[in-house]
């Protein structure tokens, strides 16, 4: 597993295989088995892995907060929700987001102050339990860039898929050849 702290050297070493096997994926992947071996390479990682340990989706990304979550959190800390979108959200497009980054919530350890009632979105993410990964790829990608789990899932799945970066090079060879032959009939 890449250290926190290591994974944007480590992504950027790898980011243009990653695109070229996400369009590999695009192209030979059955969308139901990629979900599968998604789910299954989640819950063996998550198993082993303190995903609290990192907190880099806690400092980089915008936290959305939802209507559910501000009646919870807000009662948890004792506060009527008016007060707590004032202490603590700023509107955006999309409803209400943390006003801070990272997080007012995470603690100087790198624990969540609310864990057990954090917002949705926190506790959904990385998304890499959830079906129909094939038709967001882009976005899994982009999360490879800040977490260890999700970088971990995509080494795990090029092996699984036998995938190597040359392939596509050798793929794209080969329509080159098929099509060169076919326009000039050799």
């Amino acid at each position: 597993m890449v250290n926190p702290s290591k994974i944007k050297e480590a992504y950027r070493k790898v980011a243009d295989q990653n695109e070229k096997f996400r369009r590999f994926l695009k192209n030979n992947a059955v969308d139901y088995e990629l979900d599968a071996h998604f789910l299954k390479l989640h819950n063996m990682i998550f198993a082993e892995y303190d995903c609290c340990a990192c907190g880099n989706c806690c400092k980089l990304y915008d936290i959305l907060v939802n209507k559910d979550d501000i009646e919870r959190i807000s009662q948890y800390l004792g506060l009527t929700e008016n007060d707590f979108i004032e202490k603590y959200l700023a509107a955006s497009d999309e409803g209400y987001i943390m006003k801070e980054k990272p997080c007012r919530f995470l603690d100087e350890d790198g624990k969540c102050k609310i864990y057990e009632i954090r917002p949705s979105v926190c506790r959904d993410f990385p998304y890499t339990d959830k079906p129909y990964r094939l038709y967001h790829m882009y976005g899994v990608l982009s999360f490879a860039e800040e977490c260890p789990v999700v970088f971990e899932i995509i080494e795990r799945l090029k092996k699984i898929y036998k995938y190597r970066s040359n392939d596509c090079q050798k793929e794209k060879r080969k329509n080159n050849r098929r099509r060169n032959t076919n326009e000039h009939g050799w």
